[in-house]
């Protein structure tokens, strides 16, 4: 009798709980749909006699709402459920085998595979098709994981939450155009330059907010970027203003230039003429300085500067207790992630042979904010697979073009892409507060090497 009234209880709960979570996905349907009606329901138009319409997007709407109500109602019955169910389990003693086989081989694996990419595209996809797959997603996901493992210097390590990054990526951007467009000097001997005038100013943004913490700190790191910002727009003599820098000297293969010319590099090697020689030769070159960059600052974590980061990112208070110089350690991490942001944009400056403030705005510092605490603050394997997803990502919403039967011929899906970084990131911190990488290894250890786990870690510190 005392099974079958469980029984009988266990059912009752289950079909309330099923009942909840439809009304909770119905009021959820509502609520998306009063929301977006002015966002995605209606959008103007200019007509042939250059006059304002308004158009409706009701499919599109209705197709928003029925995705929140579903994801509404899968959250309420399955993943609420494990959530609550995972809360009550005991911690577990030791780590599955396949995790710990995955932490140990996972990025050799992966190293591996990016050194190997350009050859599978091309096996795969052919001289033409493999332009678009080694540039647009090759080589832009590589320079957002440069960005990112640089901020999460910053973030990551010491703690400071800089919203202003993408200043350090203009500087050197901008340092490597004028420069090389000046003097005529080489993608390699002004690489360090420009690494050394990001470094620069990030000591000059260090100075002003040696005092400040949380969200006084992110204002002025914030203030800072619009600041460089304005300058590039307002010093037409030297920036050239809206217009930007055009013509800037592309990199060269020992003085061997990617062009048709008889002195170029398919002639000198007796190749047929192809833009994908020099792609490769720039998914390469950002490949190498992106490892430089992971090899450099996992280096620095175990120095005692990398180790007055983190105490600093735990306490700051018991970091200057315990005697080490607050100043020097935040102008330290400010310089590092500074330098390589201008790596990064010396890099992008002659990959894309054109820059202009446009391209330097508060949404890309907010984008490599986002991969870095998506990622896992802290972890370099984290940073590079949000970059992956979120980059990765934007690149083949531009190829969904079977979209544009169901929505219609104007539906472009890349400009929903900052709607789906939001949904993503509410997601994450639902599923996993401390980012995709909550675990990580210790910067130093005593006799054995363990993983910190998640409950033993700060909040938002993983």
């Amino acid at each position: 009798m005392t099974a079958l009234a469980n029984s009988a209880a266990d059912d009752r709960r289950g079909r309330l709980d099923a009942v909840a979570a439809l009304r909770d996905g119905a009021l959820t349907a509502l609520l998306a749909f009063g929301l977006f009606l002015p966002l995605i329901g209606f959008k103007t138009d200019v007509n042939g006699q250059n006059q304002l319409i308004l158009t409706t997007r009701w499919p599109l709407l209705l197709a928003v709402a029925v995705a929140v109500a579903a994801g509404r109602l899968a959250y309420s019955l399955v993943i609420e459920p494990r959530l609550k169910r995972r809360a009550l389990r005991p911690l577990a003693a030791a780590a599955p085998i396949w995790r710990t086989l995955a932490s140990k081989w996972f990025a050799l694996f992966a190293i591996g595979f990016v050194v190997v990419y350009p050859p599978i595209i091309l096996a795969t996809a052919g001289l033409t098709g493999g332009v678009k797959w080694i540039d647009n997603f090759g080589v832009q996901i590589l320079i957002y994981v440069m960005l990112g493992w640089g901020l999460n210097i910053v973030v990551g390590l010491a703690g400071l939450l800089d919203l202003g990054y993408v200043a350090f990526y203009a500087v050197g951007a901008y340092s490597y155009a004028l420069l090389a467009k000046t003097f005529g000097l080489a993608f390699w001997e002004l690489l360090p330059v420009a690494g050394i005038l990001a470094s620069f100013w990030g000591i000059l943004l260090g100075f002003p907010v040696l005092r400040l913490r949380g969200d006084y700190l992110a204002i002025v790191t914030l203030a800072f970027g619009e600041i460089i910002r304005m300058v590039l727009i307002n010093w037409v003599t030297l920036t050239n203003g809206y217009a930007g820098i055009v013509g800037i000297p592309r990199p060269t293969f020992f003085g061997v230039p990617f062009n048709a010319d008889d002195d170029g590099f398919a002639a000198v090697f007796g190749l047929p003429f192809s833009p994908i020689y020099r792609v490769i030769f720039l998914y390469y070159i950002i490949l190498a300085l992106a490892l430089v960059t992971c090899f450099v600052t996992l280096r620095l974590r175990r120095l005692p500067v990398g180790r007055a980061w983190e105490a600093l990112r735990e306490d700051e208070i018991a970091c200057r207790s315990l005697g080490i110089n607050t100043t020097n350690t935040k102008l330290t991490a400010f310089a590092m992630g500074a330098m390589f942001a201008g790596f990064a944009g010396s890099f992008f400056a002659t990959r894309q042979g054109f820059i202009s403030p446009e391209s330097f705005t508060f949404l890309e510092s907010a984008t490599i904010l986002s991969i870095v605490v998506l990622g896992g603050m802290g972890s370099q394997i984290g940073v590079a697979i949000a970059a992956i997803v979120m980059i990765g990502g934007t690149e083949i919403m531009r190829n969904l073009d079977f979209l544009k039967q169901i929505f219609g011929a104007t539906f472009d899906p890349t400009q929903y892409r900052m709607l789906i970084f939001g949904l993503a990131m509410v997601v994450i911190m639902v599923w996993r507060p401390r980012g995709l990488i909550s675990t990580r290894e210790p910067s130093v250890f005593l006799k054995e090497r363990k993983s910190i786990t998640a409950d033993l870690i700060k909040e938002g510190r993983g």
